[in-house]
C-alpha cells in the first residue's frame, strides 16, 4: 500500500537522518535533493546503509523544477527538501520579492503544491512510498526582513497543504521524531 510522509522540523533537527534511516533497507531509493550536494553526514549514512543492506540508491541533486519528472520506476522516494524547492520557485516566479503581491504569492503556493501533488500521484500509481522533508516555520517570530517574512508565509501555507495531503506527518526536534498525524 502506497504511503506519503511529511517530516518537518527546525534546521539540523534530524529530518534527513530520519528519512535515510527509515528507508535504509530499501533498494533503488530515489533521493531527490534540491541543493547541489548531499551533506557529508547524510551521504555517509546512505553509503553505510547501502553496504550493510546490499542495496543501491539513486541520488539526484540540483533539482530546480518539475521534480515529478525524476520519478520513474522508483518505489521509494525522498524529496529533500520542500523549503529549498519553495525558495527556488519564489526566485523563479518573483526575482524581486520586495515587490511581491498576493496573487503572485498564491501562484507560487499553487505551483509548489501542484508539483508535490504530481509526485504524490506518481507514487500512488506505482504503489510506492515517498518522504518529503521540509522546515517547520510555525515556531518562529515573523521576521522583520520582508524577503524572509514572505518566504515564511508561503512555506507555512505550503507545509499545511502538504501535511493535510500526506498519510503520516512527523515532527523532528533535537534528533527525536514524533508522529503527529
Amino acid at each position: 500500500m502506497s504511503k506519503t510522509i511529511l517530516i518537518t522540523g527546525g534546521a539540523a533537527s534530524g529530518k534527513s537522518r530520519w528519512a535515510v534511516s527509515y528507508l535504509a533497507a530499501c533498494d533503488y531509493v530515489l533521493y531527490l535533493r534540491t541543493a547541489d550536494a548531499v551533506d557529508a553526514d547524510t551521504m555517509n549514512r546512505i553509503e553505510y546503509s547501502n553496504k550493510q543492506n546490499y542495496v543501491e540508491w539513486d541520488i539526484r541533486t540540483g533539482i530546480t523544477e518539475n521534480p515529478a519528472e525524476q520519478i520513474t520506476d522508483h518505489k521509494f522516494v525522498i524529496f529533500d527538501n520542500l523549503a529549498a524547492y519553495t525558495s527556488l520557485v519564489i526566485s523563479q516566479m518573483c526575482p524581486d520579492v520586495s515587490k511581491i503581491d498576493e496573487p503572485t504569492k498564491k501562484a507560487i503556493e499553487k505551483k509548489v503544491i501542484s508539483d508535490v501533488t504530481e509526485m504524490y500521484d506518481k507514487i500512488m500509481v506505482i504503489d510506492g512510498n515517498m518522504i518529503t522533508i521540509t522546515l517547520e516555520t510555525g515556531f518562529s517570530v515573523t521576521p522583520e526582513d520582508r524577503t524572509q517574512a514572505v518566504f515564511r508565509e508561503i512555506l507555512g501555507n505550503v507545509n499545511q497543504r502538504i501535511a493535510n495531503m500526506s498519510n503520516e506527518v512527523y515532527l523532528s526536534a533535537s534528533g527525536i521524531q514524533f508522529q503527529i498525524k
